[in-house]
This record gives C-alpha cells, structure tokens and sequence, in this order.
C-alpha cells in the first residue's frame, strides 16, 4: 500500500513561459563513520577492493547490526555465496539483542500442499542445510551499544560461485537509481524490455549479460513500478475528490450565510471537478473601490494535487494588500486561464480592471488578450528577474550580476529607441543573440520596458515593495494547509478586512516642507499617498521651471544639465501634464508638475489630481480623520516643544548630556513597553 501526505502542500515555482514548469526538492545527508573492528586492519578494509578480505572471526566487533550484515554480505560475494537474515531475539531492556544471519543456502525449504486439480509448477529449491552463518549479540558498553560476534562458521556444503556467476545471486542484482531513471525514461518512450537492456549495454560500453541485472528483473523492476503508479494515481484521485466535495460544501455552507458570497465550477466528462473559482462579499466590494488595477498571480501550485492556484490581488489607499477572488485550477493551459477570467468578470459583473498585472505565461497573455481586450496587461520586472537568474546564472557564471545590472539600468531607459539601442549592445556583448530566453524577455518589452509601459496605471503595485507583500501575503495562506477546506477558510480570513483594520497603523503625517500645498495634500489624502506626493514635493524644490512663450514650462534639475521635462499647463481647466507621466502611472503628482503650481502660487492641489482611490474618506476601514490629525498635531507639537527644551539644557554640559542620554534611553524603553501592553482599540 502506498501512503499519500495528509499535508495539501503548495509549492512556488519558477514556470517556463511555455507552460511547463519543475519543482526541485534536495536533501543533504553526511553519513557517519562506522567501527568495523577495533583492529587497525579490519578499520581499514575497503569493500570495493578485489584484495581478500578479513574473514569474520569470534569477538570481531562492529558499531551496530547493518554495518555487520554490510560487512558479511561483502565478503560473502568476494567468497562465493550470498547471505540472508534468520533469526532475531528481542527483550525489554536492550530490544533486539541477537541476530542471525546465513547463507543464502541455508535450512531447507518447506513442503508446498498443492491444490487439488490445479497444476502448479514444481521448483527446485535453491536450499540445501548449508551449516555457514555468523551469529551476533548486542552489549552495553559503558553506555554504548557494540555487537559482537559470538558464532561464525564458513564450511559450506555445496560449491562456491565464480565471480561472473556470483554477481547472478538474487541478492545481488541490483538496479540502482541512476539506472531505474533510465529504464524508466525508456519505457515511457515505448522501447521494448530487450531494447533497454541493449540500451544499457552499449551506453555502459560491456558486452551483452554483462549489467549487474538480468533482463527479467529490468521486466519486474517496469511493472512493479506501473502498478506502484497506478496505485498512488488511484489513492490522490480519491483524495483529491473527497477535498473537491468538501470544498464545494464549504462554498455551499458559505453562500448560505453571506449572500454576496460567489462561486463558480467546472466539470468534466465523468462529472469531476475540474476548475472553482469564488469570491466573497468584503472582496467584491473592495474591487468596486480598487479594482482599477489588478495583479493575477499565478505562482503556487498543490504539489498533492497538481492543481494551480490563482489570485487577484489589489491596493487600497493604505498601500495595503486586498485579496478580489481566487480561482483552482486543473492546468495552466489558455483555456483553463480564459475560463478563470471569464469567472472572475462574473463576479465583478463585468466592471473590467484598467490594467492587469501578472507574471510571463504565454498562455496567460492570449487568454488576458482574448477575455480582457479593453484591459492593459503588463508584466512586473520583479516576476521577470527570478527567471533571469534561472536561465542566465549557470550561463554566464560570474558575468550573470552584470547582466542582472544592465538589464534594471534598461528598465528605467526613458525613450524606445534608446531602449532597443541599448539591447542590441548589451545581447552583443554578452554573446546572447541565439538564446531563446532573452528572445523571449525583448518579444514581450511592451509588457515590462518602462519606455514602452509609461504613463499607464500601475497605482504602485509594479514594485519592489509590493511584491515582497505578496509573497508575505500567500505565507499566511499556504502555511501547514491540511486540505482544500482549510485552505478555503484560511483565504476568508485573509480576505476579511474587518477583522484587518484592528492590524492597521494609525501613521503621524509630518509636515517638512511647510508649503500650504502639503498642508492641504495631508488634510485629504492617506499616509500612504501623503507620503508618496511628500516626497515628490521634497525634491521639486531641487528643480528649475523656465516658462515657455505658449505658458508651458520646462523643468531641469538644477544639477543635471541633460534630461529635462515639459510640463504643459492649461490655466483655463487647471489642467497639468507632464512627460514624466507619474500622474498617470501611479495617481500622484511628480515633483515637476508640483514645481509649476508652486511657481504658480497654488495653494491647494487641484481636486482632479487627488484621485478618489487615494483618499482618507474612501476606505475600507475607517482611518482616523481629519478631527484626530488636529489632536495629534497639538500633541506633536508640545511633544517637540518639551524635547527640544530638554536637549538645550543637556547641550551645556557633558555631564547633562551623558545624564540625559541614560536617562531617556531609559523611560522610552519603559513607556514603550507599557504602551505595547495597553489595549488598541
């Protein structure tokens, strides 16, 4: 019977944009040394080599029974014959304690009733009373466990094997791993049993009958490894079914509690599960809020089931995570990913994101092509980097962080033609021009190139950042899932942005600029955008506008004298647009556009460039509002009052200082301590 684990384990995996993928499992294991007799020349025996060995004598020592049965059974080859294991003896206080092993040829083999009217055929047995064993017993010695032996007998009767005769014992024909891999590729490539012993042999380079097996056991080793196969398919369909039934009752169960609560499934023939999708209440109606902008991320797979798992994920405001829906799978083909989207539109009642964002699958990208055709498909940089380091660090060995290098410098190359100048260079350089991969990466830059992606919305989810908090966010999903069900309520959790808002940071928004447009910027937007658009405002003051005669303006570093950007301004719409086109890709204003409404002497932002999706009121959980940030405002600045008071006085002196210093190093820890243990409601 084979065990199947009970753990539904998930796996990320790095997937070829072909649509296969590999799951690498290694281990490490050192092997300890093993006594095998306290004299210096039974330590030193070698069983490989063709010198005589050391017979086993009476009070020859070994660590435990394996190395002894090890031990004999190499010398029962270089003499002959072939053992097996007979007796054992066991008792409560040292387990077992005594082991017999024999020739192969040992004892006599037992009389066969045969069945009346039935022709069995009437084998010889290969057992003849043969008298050669080694007996063993186990002792304690000053706390360790040794085995010695205590009976050893070498008188055969019956004739030894030559060498090219005993290699033909049942016991040593073994097929080893290296080996059963072959053998196995070979057959599923349809060659017949002959074939791949002949295979084997000219690959070996050794005459014919001379691999360390017959063709019989290669025959055996084939069939018992199908119906191995069959059998552990039979028992993970089983399961597999039985989770898929306790899935579909877990939607069931749930879609009678929560109405707004959505799923959908296929069938095949044999009216088997194939694909689910679902979605939940809370979800839905963050998408109707966010989903301007989606990432599918299609990474995980059920190493239990094969089944694939996908999610739409999104930002809210906070710069938060928000789980939309999530669909299994039967297979990563176009049709399976078509059939995920068209269920995902269901739920959202056809309301299309903007921009969708996943990772490189070409059957992902026809399917997205066909099903969202109004939608703009991008692909993250930060999914395309892993499988650049799959595909070009062996290639290039220690050349491969160069590459890594220039292809982030060409990610943020600003012109197209530029663009593709610059890779033409690099492919030459590295000597890549037939590589099929970076083919591959350059056929799909009007999917990752900022040249060619700019000014589409990403809302920041095309970052470094945000897909460190994905990876977090499925680390809460696909930690220790037992099976299906409890991998479905473990997304509910997820995706209940109730019982998260008790998790949410209430975050002080500083003031650094003193610019009344930061001022009005903090009084509508979260902390997450407010910092954001602070930023920008920060490094405007950097920047030079020069008015052009049509009232547009020029902007420049005032550093860099190459790279400058043109920012029109509309006074009669107040309306501003610049090349840089940061508005459009993220939903905050850029430092130049910010430059010309200072030059401008505005003083609020205009309500158009303060987009819903990035403001306080709009959120799924309450945030603290404007009343709270005029509290918090009088506290800040009685609390900057005390403490610069406190590092006047301190300055003075060095002794104040070094006082000081103990001293508030002290009481913050203290009240820091107390803080964390007071409730946060």
């Amino acid at each position: 019977m084979v065990s199947i684990p009970s753990k539904n384990i998930w796996m990320r995996r790095q997937q070829c944009p072909c649509g296969d993928w590999k799951c690498f499992l290694a281990y490490e294991g050192e092997a300890e040394d093993t006594i095998i007799s306290p004299e210096s020349a039974v330590k030193n025996v070698d069983f490989g080599s063709s010198e005589a060995m050391v017979a086993p004598y009476v009070g020859m020592v070994f660590k435990n029974d394996n190395d002894a049965f090890d031990y004999y059974g190499n010398f029962a080859r270089k003499s002959g014959f072939s053992i097996r294991k007979e007796r054992s003896r066991l008792s409560q206080q040292l387990g077992v304690y005594k082991r017999d092993f024999v020739c192969y040829r040992a004892g006599f083999a037992p009389a066969r009733k045969k069945p009346t009217g039935e022709h069995q055929r009437d084998r010889k047995s290969a057992r003849c009373g043969c008298d050669a064993k080694m007996y063993l017993s186990k002792e304690v010695v000053d706390g360790v466990s040794q085995w010695f032996v205590v009976q050893f007998s070498n008188v055969h009767n019956h004739e030894l094997l030559e060498d090219d005769q005993v290699r033909l014992l049942p016991a040593y024909r073994k097929i080893h791993e290296a080996d059963q891999e072959r053998i196995l590729l070979l057959s599923k490539a349809g060659f017949p049993i002959h074939r791949i012993v002949k295979v084997l042999e000219l690959e070996k380079g050794i005459q014919g009958g001379q691999l360390p097996f017959l063709e019989r056991d290669v025959r055996n080793f084939v069939q018992n490894r199908k119906k191995l196969v069959q059998e552990t398919d039979a028992l993970l369909n089983e399961k597999r079914e039985n989770d898929t039934m306790d899935l579909l009752e877990a939607c069931r169960v749930t879609k009678e509690s929560d109405a707004y609560f959505v799923y959908d499934v296929t069938v095949d023939e044999n009216d088997k599960v194939e694909n689910i999708a679902w979605s939940y209440g809370d979800s839905i109606h963050a998408y109707n809020m966010f989903g301007d902008v989606v990432y599918f991320d299609t990474t995980y797979r059920s190493m239990t089931y094969g089944m694939l798992f996908g999610a739409w994920l999104g930002i809210n405001n906070h710069g938060k995570i928000i789980f939309f829906g999530c669909a299994l799978l039967q297979d990563e083909t176009p049709r399976s990913f078509a059939w995920a989207l068209q269920a995902f539109c269901r739920f959202v009642k056809g309301r299309y994101p903007q921009t969708i964002i996943t990772d490189i699958d070409l059957g992902l990208r026809d399917a997205i092509r066909s099903e969202l055709p109004n939608t703009r498909h991008i692909i993250s940089i930060w999914n395309i980097l892993p499988k650049v380091f799959s595909w070009f660090s062996l290639l290039l060995g220690p050349r491969y962080s160069e590459l890594k290098s220039e292809l982030e410098v060409l990610y943020h190359v600003e012109s197209t033609e530029e663009f593709e100048y610059q890779w033409s260079q690099m492919v030459s350089r590295f000597g890549l021009n037939s590589d099929r991969h970076i083919s591959l990466i350059f056929s799909l830059r009007l999917f990752w190139a900022l040249s060619y992606i700019r000014g589409c919305f990403l809302a920041q989810m095309a970052s470094i950042s945000y897909s460190k908090s994905v990876d977090t966010f499925f680390k809460g999903i696909f930690s220790a899932q037992t099976c299906l069900r409890s991998f479905f309520e473990q997304v509910g959790i997820l995706s209940n942005y109730k019982a998260q808002a008790a998790h949410e940071d209430l975050q002080y928004m500083q003031l650094r600029t003193c610019l009344p447009l930061e001022q009005h910027a903090r009084n509508i937007l979260t902390p997450f955008a407010f910092n954001a658009l602070q930023q920008e405002l920060i490094l405007s003051m950097q920047y030079a506008a020069s008015e052009m005669a049509n009232g547009s303006y020029l902007v420049r570093h005032f550093k860099k004298m190459d790279g400058e950007y043109l920012v029109i301004w509309i006074p009669e719409d107040e309306q501003i647009h610049c090349s840089c086109k940061e508005f459009e890709s993220s939903g905050i204003l850029c430092r130049h556009a910010l430059r010309v409404l200072v030059v401008k002497n505005y003083f609020e932002l205009p309500d158009k460039y303060c987009l819903s999706r990035w403001r306080q009121g709009n959120s799924l959980v309450s945030y603290g509002e404007h009343g709270n940030q005029i509290g918090i405002d009088k506290w800040f600045q009685e609390f900057n009052c005390l403490t610069e008071t406190l590092f006047s006085e301190a300055s003075l002196a060095k002794e104040r200082s070094d006082y000081v210093r103990k001293e508030i190093t002290k009481e913050l820890t203290r009240l820091i301590n107390e803080v964390r243990d007071m409730p946060c409601n």
